[in-house]
């Protein structure tokens, strides 16, 4: 049985492994940035277009130690790579290196390219192209401590890319992470959800896909596995069939919303209504100052500015504040989860956690913390 990596962000291993066992894929390892699992091809198109935490879905082919650029090129030769793609189409080489001996990772890059190349120069007599923007093939090479690990890349573009977000606030949260997220909190997807700052939509809209049952990769325009010669379009079709009978028509409940830039809030509306869940948010210009509950009961989440990318952090103080304020007077009885990148500006919350992930945005080490509004 094949085995493949799905990767994701830091924290975020052990909800991905719970997911991928809930796709009924066969969990064999867990690594500090991700999850191993052994499936058919069927399994592999499933964990792309359903996975919601992912962030790549990797198929490992080659695992050696070298130290010397020959030993390196020799090892790649030991995999057939001519058997993924025509000699006429494109591939692209991601190398990461780490306390190797061979430091740099674009010589690294170039010499897994050459033997790539070189096996179908020697097969066909001619080879492919490099294309780093839209490759057919993309090779992924990570070396730590001269022990190098080989995948192919069977996504693509990340799987964060779900298809639905043209335009985005000024630090948006990526798409995985904030399903990632909400998997954290322990929503019951069957209960209101409430973003003071909601921006570009994204919690809320990954919230409204889980309950609505809307496979996350179904608006993608294609992935990697999609150019291979061993792609099985039967089989694709016969998974995107499943999930699209799978989606719920409706919902009993509804999301909420809230922003004080209008601008955002039409972008966060357009994003909703590519991604099909329009009709079951409601967007509304306000300050987080003067927020009323929009139902009686839920659950609030929320990513305010860190002052790590957007100005200054002594303006965002109030922001805090208020923030706290609205909690606890207007939102009695609700909890609460907010994600953090500034422990300084989450202490002018001056509100006790009742629980505390740690998880990262990007380079931002977060914390992710429960509130509850008594």
């Amino acid at each position: 049985m094949p085995q493949f990596f799905a990767s994701t962000a830091r924290g975020l291993v052990e909800p991905l492994e719970l997911e991928l066992k809930e796709l009924g894929l066969k969990v064999t390892d867990r690594y500090i940035g991700g999850v191993f699992f052994e499936s058919n091809w069927e399994g592999c198109y499933k964990a792309n277009l359903h996975s919601r935490l992912a962030s790549r879905i990797l198929k490992p082919v080659l695992d050696f130690t070298a130290y010397q650029p020959e030993e390196l090129y020799s090892q790649i030769l030991r995999h057939d790579f001519t058997k993924y793609i025509k000699p006429n189409q494109t591939i692209s080489i991601d190398a990461s290196v780490n306390e190797s001996k061979m430091r740099d990772q674009r010589f690294v890059a170039m010499k897994v390219k050459d033997a790539i190349v070189d096996q179908f120069r020697e097969k066909f007599g001619v080879r492919p192209d490099v294309d780093n923007t839209n490759p057919d093939l993309r090779i992924h090479v990570r070396a730590i401590k001269n022990q190098f690990n080989i995948a192919i890349d069977t996504s693509g573009d990340s799987l964060f890319k779900r298809g639905y977000r043209k335009e985005v606030g000024e630090a948006p949260l990526k798409e995985n992470l904030a399903a990632g997220l909400l998997r954290l909190s322990e929503w019951d997807r069957q209960s209101p959800l409430v973003d003071f700052m909601c921006g570009s939509g994204t919690f809320l809209i990954e919230a409204a896909m889980m309950s609505m049952n809307i496979a996350p990769g179904i608006n993608r325009k294609g992935f990697g596995f999609q150019n291979w010669l061993n792609y099985e379009e039967e089989t694709w079709e016969k998974v995107i069939q499943e999930a699209m009978d799978a989606e719920k028509e409706e919902l009993d409940f509804k999301f909420y919303g809230f922003d004080i830039d209008k601008r955002v809030l039409m972008n966060a509306k357009d994003n909703a209504k590519r991604a099909g869940v329009d009709e079951v948010i409601e967007f509304k210009k306000e300050s987080v100052a003067t927020v009323e509950p929009p139902v009686e009961k839920g659950l609030i989440i929320v990513n305010p500015p860190y002052g790590a990318r957007i100005g200054d952090e002594d303006n965002l103080r109030d922001v805090y504040r208020d923030l706290s304020f609205t909690m606890k007077h207007r939102f009695k009885g609700w909890d609460a989860w907010i994600l953090s990148g500034n422990k300084e500006l989450i202490a002018d919350l001056k509100l006790k956690s009742t629980r505390k992930h740690f998880v990262f945005n990007g380079n931002i080490e977060c914390r992710f913390l429960k509130y509850s509004m008594f």
